[in-house]
């Protein structure tokens, strides 16, 4: 199953190491950051995992609840996470979805079989309040995500849904941010009274709180 950008982010219902959960439940009014890994006591995973739990802060003031996956049992994932926490010097409390039968994972198109048949390569869903699918990547598995990038991705999403602007390239929390060319001049003096800047007429720049 191919999802993309826009698509409802599909229902399920599982184990974690936290019990069970259904995901729009779960999800309630909050964003979610699912993140699939390869397997359970790997190098790369452990440590994405613990840099995951010493953001649980930088998430929480998001509205983000980060949810992990693992094509393990909840049992190894209990084992795994004293691992996390030890080596990472952190508390992972966040759930991870028992996946040992690969269901979720070919669910959500994890399962890349010129990397595994078995173990899903390391895909991030960005999936909003409305359990709409808003952002995608994919990263081999050797290649730990970059958690700055995470957070910066959902920084401009939230900004766009909240002012209605795009964000330019390498963007950063409280740099100019892009008037879409769909609103047109008019329309814009009324959301950006405090007026912008224009390069072109299809490229106005503003800053916004």
């Amino acid at each position: 199953m191919t999802l993309h950008i826009g698509d409802t982010a599909p229902d399920f219902t599982v184990d974690t190491q936290n019990g069970p959960i259904s995901l729009h439940e779960w999800a309630g009014d909050s964003w979610v950051f699912f993140f699939s890994h390869p397997a359970d006591f790997t190098p790369v995973c452990t440590t994405e995992m613990g840099r995951t739990a010493q953001l649980a802060d930088q998430f929480d003031a998001r509205n983000v609840k980060p949810l992990g996956l693992s094509t393990d049992t909840a049992d190894e994932h209990r084992k795994w996470i004293e691992d996390v926490n030890d080596t990472q010097n952190t508390n992972l409390t966040f759930p991870i979805v028992a996946d040992a039968d690969l269901s979720i994972a070919k669910m959500y198109d994890m399962i890349h079989p010129d990397q595994s048949a078995t173990a899903a390569v390391r895909s991030v869903f960005i999936i909003d309040p409305k359990k709409k699918i808003r952002l995608t990547m994919t990263y081999p598995m050797s290649v730990g995500r970059n958690f700055d990038e995470i957070l910066r991705v959902i920084d401009a999403l939230q900004l766009g849904d909240a002012k209605r602007i795009a964000t330019p390239a390498d963007w950063q929390k409280g740099k100019e941010v892009i008037i879409p060319p769909s609103i047109k001049d008019d329309e814009a003096r009324g959301l950006f009274p405090q007026g912008w800047t224009e390069h072109r007429p299809y490229l106005r720049t503003v800053l916004v709180d």
